[in-house]
């Protein structure tokens, strides 16, 4: 592997692992002031209504859902952005390193999924939310394998975060698809006009940011207003950001924004995401509400089928010799990094908000993901600390 991709992988990875120090940390402060006497000011901070209006056009909001909305799209232009120079000259740029990770995406999406829908196929509410143990927190898992020391083979973080990219694009294909609202035609035509601006930009080889940050906002606004989830404006607007400036082949304005915007994301945009997601009162919790079907799908989802599904569709694709185990990693490491995959914080809590949005659901589904997720936390760690202890 050429130094320079080397060192891109290990820059990310370390700032990925501090990431998920500091997600923990706002998650948890979220927590307790949600059970303090400061919660109802925490609630009432966040249902702010923040307005936006430029004559007919108006966008207004709970600052939550600006969060949510808008903050987040941010975070999913950086995925696109990673997936792009993934695919075009990062480790997903050669298909024998896609097969693995891919076949375990694929077994780490299906397999939650399943069990959820196991415990809430019958109540038509409730299986809504079957998308909510799919997805992988790469930031959160990073964070825990930093635990680790400098025991974990580079093969594994490699392999984490390629699994987590194709994780990244299976919930941007179910948000698409199946978490859309109703669909506004006028609104979702002038999205559409944006990419034909875009497409020429790009071939034009304009490397200046301004213009694709001009139409991408208008792009983002209409998304906004056409019920399709206004995140995916950013993803669609990171395919059209150069690789390459035409005038100097050493230069890459996508990777040059990709490293200003990881550490915006890394240190505010998923924080204040998390902050603003995970405050969940514990005041009046009962057994009937932590056995009940959508806690249970998610956090068996998440704990059982992120394990069972990552290391599954792994072994039949290296048994037959479609793919290998990379070097560095045991069976036992795939097993605890499976295991491990099944913290979905960040994008469970971002689904789960889109599932049940505005649904009188009797039971918070964060009580769920935080479960699952500290459960898949701790095993991963353990069972790698052992496969790595042992090797």
């Amino acid at each position: 592997m050429p130094k320079r991709i080397t060192n891109f992988i290990l820059d990310f990875i370390r700032l990925e692992s501090a990431a998920g120090i500091l997600l923990f940390f706002t998650a948890l402060l979220a927590i307790v002031i949600a059970n303090t006497p400061a919660f109802s000011i925490y609630q009432q901070f966040f249902a702010t209504p923040v307005e936006i209006r430029v004559g007919a056009l108006e966008i207004a909001k709970p600052l939550l859902l600006w969060v949510n909305d808008g903050l987040m799209a941010v975070f999913f232009f950086l995925i696109g952005l990673e997936l792009k120079r993934e695919l075009t000259e990062g480790e997903l740029s050669d298909k024998r390193n896609i097969v693995l990770p891919g076949a375990g995406a694929i077994g780490g999406m299906l397999a939650p999924a399943g069990i959820y829908l196991l415990f809430n196929a019958a109540d038509p509410l409730a299986s809504r939310g079957w998308a909510i143990p799919a997805g992988t927190d790469i930031a959160f898992a990073l964070g825990v394998l930093k635990l680790l020391g400098n025991r974990v083979p580079l093969s594994v973080k490699i392999f984490l975060t390629s699994l987590a990219i194709f994780d990244d694009i299976g919930a941007i294909v179910i948000i698409a698809v199946f978490y859309t609202s109703k669909i506004s035609l006028g609104a979702l035509a002038i999205a559409g006009l944006c990419l034909p601006v875009l497409f020429a930009l790009n071939k034009r080889g304009v490397t200046s940011l301004s213009p694709y940050v001009l139409v991408g906002t208008i792009m983002w606004v209409a998304t906004l207003k056409s019920g399709v989830h206004a995140t995916l404006a950013g993803v669609v607007l990171a395919m059209f950001i150069p690789m390459r400036d035409p005038r100097d082949s050493n230069f890459s304005p996508l990777k040059t924004l990709e490293h200003d915007l990881h550490s915006v994301v890394a240190y505010f945009v998923l924080p204040v995401f998390a902050f603003a997601n995970a405050g969940i009162s514990f005041a009046g919790i009962s057994m009937e509400q932590l056995t009940h079907s959508v806690t249970l799908g998610i956090a068996l989802g998440l704990f059982l089928g992120k394990q069972l599904g990552i290391f599954v569709f792994c072994a039949i694709a290296i048994k037959l010799s479609l793919a290998k185990l990379p070097d560095g990693m045991s069976w036992s490491a795939l097993y605890g990094s499976s295991a491990l995959s099944g913290i979905g914080f960040t994008m469970s809590l971002f689904i789960g908000s889109l599932a049940f949005a505005n649904a009188n659901l009797v039971v918070d589904e964060r009580m769920g993901i935080l479960l699952g997720s500290l459960a898949s936390g701790i095993l991963g760690y353990f069972l790698l600390r052992k496969s790595f202890s042992s090797s």
